[in-house]
């Protein structure tokens, strides 16, 4: 396979929401067990890292402890959301389930298979962060209505979390095999983006590293802008990265999974 064979412009149509209802069929069926995590994710995170540490730690740029690491919680919920939708679930249904098998024997393409799962993997973060926004606005951790803007902004979010799953799922020969992206790169990402303690205080090489390589550090940075009212220059980069990374991730994903489908 070609270099250029990796970046070849995808070939979906409309048909690609028949894949996204599907999932979304699936999700209605348990939706009470499927909401419940992300409504009680923030009010965990906020008792035993917020409220607890927070006694010791006063204040961090200029706010309490609880109301910085509240964005970064949504954050990390987004890329939990939509990271492990296309990991595990997708590998389930490509591997496991063969639902993409029989989706590809009616008129839709495979593209629009892999293309409809991401889209899912976006939504999972949409939910989420819905879902989490109204806890942390009664805790009064946020600011309404700036805060609101987290929803749309949770789809870009969570597509690029998606296309670097689904990256990982075309690559991967087993299903245990994604503890490596698991634990070399979404724990680094949990702990080094600037998620319960500002990049500042991180050495210059692991903070440059974050900024280049970790999108959820993009993803806090809008976060918190969004949620304190403080969006700047820095937060018009961060949006800037992600939006470019999401559209070469996701045409790189694209193409991986179809050549590991079709090969």
């Amino acid at each position: 396979m070609r270099f250029r064979d990796y970046f070849k412009a995808p070939d979906v149509s409309y048909r690609v929401w028949k894949v996204w209802m599907r999932n979304r069929d699936v999700f209605m069926k348990t939706v009470k067990v499927n909401f419940l995590l992300p409504f009680l994710e923030p009010i965990l995170y906020l008792l035993g890292m917020g409220f607890g540490l927070g006694i010791y730690v006063r204040e961090v740029d200029g706010m309490s402890y609880a109301a910085f690491i509240a964005p970064a919680l949504v954050g990390i919920s987004m890329m939990n959301a939509s990271f492990f939708e296309c990991t595990y679930a997708s590998f389930v249904r490509m591997y496991y389930q063969k639902t993409f098998d029989a989706i590809i024997s009616t008129p839709l393409s495979l593209d629009e298979v892999i293309l409809g799962e991401i889209l899912w993997g976006s939504t999972k973060s949409l939910i989420n962060a819905s879902l989490m926004l109204p806890v942390l606005f009664a805790l009064q951790l946020i600011k309404l209505p700036d805060s609101l803007l987290l929803i749309p902004f949770s789809l870009l979010a969570g597509l690029v979390f998606s296309a670097i799953a689904m990256c990982f799922t075309a690559i991967s020969p087993t299903i245990d095999s994604f503890n490596y992206p698991t634990f070399l790169l979404i724990t680094p990402m949990f702990l080094f983006s600037g998620t319960f303690f500002p990049l500042s205080a991180l050495p210059d090489p692991i903070r440059l590293a974050s900024q280049m390589f970790f999108p959820l550090t993009h993803v806090v940075i809008i976060s918190r802008g969004l949620t304190t009212g403080r969006l700047d220059a820095q937060s018009l980069t961060s949006l800037a990265w992600l939006i470019s990374a999401g559209a070469v991730l996701t045409i790189l994903s694209i193409n991986l999974m179809r050549r590991r489908l079709l090969a």
